[in-house]
This record gives structure tokens, C-alpha cells and sequence, in this order.
């Protein structure tokens, strides 16, 4: 019998395109398992090791935005798993997030059968690539972690305070602050660092779905409800829960997040039966939580179980003496990421970074050094390689009146919607004649939030 050329997983929701890939890698050698969604993936991976996964970007919970696809491939690159990401949805703003996330590569449906093949054949052999950008990955965690300047000084002060507790901790600041990044050093340093640490940008969930998203549900509590899900409690035990925008929790869901956060107890939707949750909880926002909690939108004893202790990020434009640093450090991760030389930042590219004032903050910076890091073919980052935004400047010339950018009059309305009702996504989103979903992905892609605008 010829030796099997190493154990592919097919993931992917669709009976048909398992099948079919099923057939295909069998015939030309590789043993394949199939895994219909996230909890199935779990299984086979918890009792084969695979030499690569082929996932779908989207499952039944979401079938356009690629963000479970997203989620999936961060566990499979903390498990050192190449991954090739597939979807019918492709567009090269989701390619770029899934290589950038760790991803070998990636395939768009329908997919050519030799090219697959070729990409199966160069990667089923490189467990490597992906136990290299997870290293990458942990790494950054404290490569760009900056704290030079003043504010950042006083505020790493007050996490060491911190992080080796069980209390709760409230981050706030600015979009692309890097709360996320922040709530990861804060368990790196506690108790919990060996336990998981499980994210959940709240923003992203559909309204009908919080409930099932955080405490999980049972087989039949709903439609679609297929099979057992674990919620993000259940999947955090004995470690750290990161819950970012935590501002848009449904008021008919902050009674039970409530609960759990006073007695660790929650039931799955659908079930009767009573968990335990041993979890500590990170939350983030850039809202104003103290205006929701008078205007009735946020329950007030429900802030004070999340903000035990609050720590607030400043804005990059506050952290002048962090940019050099946070720059290099950035120059450093993606040169090892796209295997370019030793590339340094010129003089002129400095004075360039530090009179800019980085509305989109830190992660504006980090796109802009890795786009930077691309585009260089030399040793040196020049000032052409910064290709900051120039929409904030004025443009006088009447001739260019009659047309422009396309993304510029998409942004344009989306503003108008937003700021004519006063940051209501769903009512905005109905007056673009899209769902809440798109506009939260339009909104992101333009890094525009909706705190940004005047919310009564």
C-alpha cells in the first residue's frame, strides 16, 4: 500500500465541497479528515496532528464576513498548523488579513484542481511556517509594547499593580490604541498566562447571536442551532475572557453578563442546566460608558463589575517619544515576516512619522511601516514609502470637482449616515440600504467608529 502523503483536514460546512476535496487529495495520496465547522476542527485535531488545514472562511453563523475563518486560524496558528484559507467571498482585503494573520496561502471558490494541488503539495510538508509567525506573533506582543514616553510610563506602573490579580479591568482609549494588545499583556503577566485567553470583539456580533456567542447553546435552541456550541465562558475557563466594544452588549443580555460576573454561574441557550464559569474578564471601549450608563443604555451596576480597575491607553499624537521605538520594533516584525534584509528607517522617514498626527494611532503606524517594509527594495525606508493619507488636505483646484475615488464617496456616506442618527448602526445601516454587519466592515476599513460621532 503506498504511504500516505500526510494528513489534510477539510473544513468547510458544505457536504458537497468536502467531498469533493475528499476525493481529489485521496486520489493523489494524502489522507483526508473532514470537520463541518469550528467544534468538529477541535476534535480531529485534538486526536490527529495535521500536516495542513484547508478552512472555510465562513460557516453558518456568518456567511460572507470571513471573521470565523478568522478566529479558527488563530487557534490553528498557536497550534503551529499551516493553514490554506478558502472562500467564495474572496477579495484581496480578506486575503491580506488572512496572511497577515498566519495563513500559507490562500484559495478562492471555485477552485482550480492543479493549482490546489500545488499549493497542498508546497505546504503539507511546512509545519514550520506557521510555528514561525505564531513566534512572530508572541513575540510582538512585547516587541511593539512600548512605554517610553510619560504617559506610558505611568500607565505600565499601574499594570504591574494589576496584572497578577483576579479584579476585572476596564481598558479604554481611541480606536487602534491597541486595547487588545494591552488586555493580552495584562494575562501574560497574571496567574491565568497558561490557561487561554479568548477574545471576542463584540462589535461584530449579530444582535440575535450575543447570547449563544458568550454562554453557547444546546442542539435545537434555535434554527440552525445544529449541533452543542461552547460559548466564549466556557471556552476561557480557568483563564482570561477578552470582551472588546464591550459598549455594544444588548441590554437584554447585561443582566445575565451580570450574573456570571457576580456568581460565575450562566446556562447555554436552550439548556437548563447550570455552568460554572472560572474566568477572568478584560473588557474594552471607546465609548463613553459613564454617558450610557445616565442615558440608560448601559446598566450602572454592571459598569462597576467591569471596572474594577480602568486603565486608559493614550492616543499616539500623546506619545511622541514611543514613535521612534514603536516604529523600529515594527520594522523589525515585518522585515522577519516577508524575509526582507535588515531595513532601517532614514532620517527624513522619522521627522516624516513624528509630524503626523496618527488619528488612526498605533495600528494606522503598524499598517504603515508594514506597507512601508513591502514597497522598500533597498536598506533604507525612504519618505516615499510612506504613503500617508492625504484626504484631510484641502484641494482647491476646481477641475477636480467633477470626480473622485469611489472609497472617498463610500466614507462621505457613510459620515452622513452616521452623524443624521447620531451613531445608531442599525438605522444608519438600513439608510445605506446595507446590513449591520457590512456597515461595521465599511466602517473598520475607513477605521471610523462610531463613538466618533455625536451619540445623544
Amino acid at each position: 500500500m503506498q504511504q500516505s502523503k500526510g494528513i489534510v483536514v477539510v473544513v468547510d460546512d458544505d457536504e458537497d465541497i468536502r467531498l469533493a476535496l475528499s476525493m481529489l487529495l485521496s486520489n493523489h495520496g494524502y489522507q483526508v479528515l473532514e470537520a463541518d465547522g469550528p467544534k468538529a476542527l477541535a476534535r480531529v485535531t485534538a486526536q490527529h496532528k495535521p500536516g495542513l488545514v484547508l478552512l472555510d472562511m465562513n460557516f453558518r453563523r456568518d456567511t460572507t464576513s470571513g471573521f470565523e475563518g478568522l478566529e479558527l486560524l488563530a487557534q490553528l496558528t498557536q497550534q503551529g498548523i499551516a493553514t490554506i484559507l478558502m472562500t467564495a467571498w474572496g477579495n484581496i482585503e480578506l486575503a491580506v488579513k488572512g496572511i497577515q494573520a498566519g495563513a500559507a496561502d490562500f484559495v478562492e471558490k471555485p477552485w482550480s484542481n492543479a493549482k490546489l494541488l500545488q499549493l497542498v503539495e508546497k505546504y503539507i510538508h511546512r509545519a514550520s511556517p506557521l510555528s514561525k509567525v505564531s513566534k512572530q506573533n508572541q513575540a510582538s506582543n512585547t516587541e511593539t509594547w512600548v512605554a517610553n514616553s510619560s504617559p506610558m510610563k505611568a500607565l505600565e506602573t499601574v499594570i504591574e499593580q494589576v496584572a497578577d490579580t483576579q479584579a476585572s479591568v476596564l481598558i479604554l482609549g481611541e480606536n487602534g490604541t491597541g486595547k487588545s494588545l494591552l488586555a493580552q499583556r495584562i494575562h501574560n503577566m497574571s496567574g491565568r498566562r497558561n490557561a487561554p485567553f479568548v477574545s471576542v470583539n463584540m462589535g461584530a456580533v449579530p444582535d440575535n447571536l450575543f447570547e449563544s456567542e458568550l454562554f453557547g447553546h444546546v442542539k435545537g435552541a434555535f434554527t440552525d442551532a445544529r449541533e452543542n456550541r461552547q460559548g466564549r465562558f466556557e471556552l476561557a475557563q480557568q483563564g482570561t475572557l477578552f470582551l472588546d466594544e464591550i459598549g455594544t452588549l444588548p441590554s437584554a443580555i447585561q443582566p445575565k453578563m451580570l450574573r456570571v460576573l457576580e456568581s460565575g454561574e450562566f446556562e447555554p441557550v436552550g439548556s437548563s442546566q447550570t455552568h460554572t464559569a472560572d474566568v477572568r474578564v478584560i473588557s474594552a471601549t471607546n465609548a463613553d460608558i459613564n454617558k450610557m450608563v445616565e442615558t440608560g443604555a448601559f446598566r450602572r451596576d454592571l459598569m462597576f463589575r467591569l471596572n474594577t480597575f480602568v486603565l486608559t491607553l493614550p492616543p499616539l499624537r500623546d506619545r511622541l517619544d514611543d514613535i521612534l521605538p514603536l516604529s523600529k520594533s515594527l520594522v523589525s516584525k515585518f522585515t522577519a515576516k516577508y524575509d526582507k534584509p535588515d531595513i532601517q528607517l532614514s532620517d527624513d522617514v522619522v521627522d516624516v512619522l513624528k509630524s503626523y498626527s496618527w488619528p488612526g494611532n498605533v495600528r494606522e503606524l503598524s499598517h504603515v511601516i508594514e506597507r512601508a517594509v513591502i514597497l522598500c527594495q533597498g536598506l533604507k525606508v525612504l519618505p516615499s514609502h510612506i504613503m500617508l493619507p492625504t484626504k484631510d488636505i484641502p484641494d482647491n483646484n476646481p477641475e477636480n470637482d467633477t470626480l473622485r475615488p469611489l472609497d472617498d464617496i463610500e466614507l462621505d456616506m457613510i459620515i452622513k449616515a452616521l452623524k443624521k442618527y447620531q451613531g445608531h448602526i442599525s438605522k444608519a445601516a438600513t439608510a445605506l440600504g446595507i446590513s449591520r454587519n457590512a456597515l461595521y466592515r465599511r466602517m473598520e476599513k475607513h477605521q471610523l467608529e462610531k463613538e466618533d460621532f455625536d451619540i445623544e
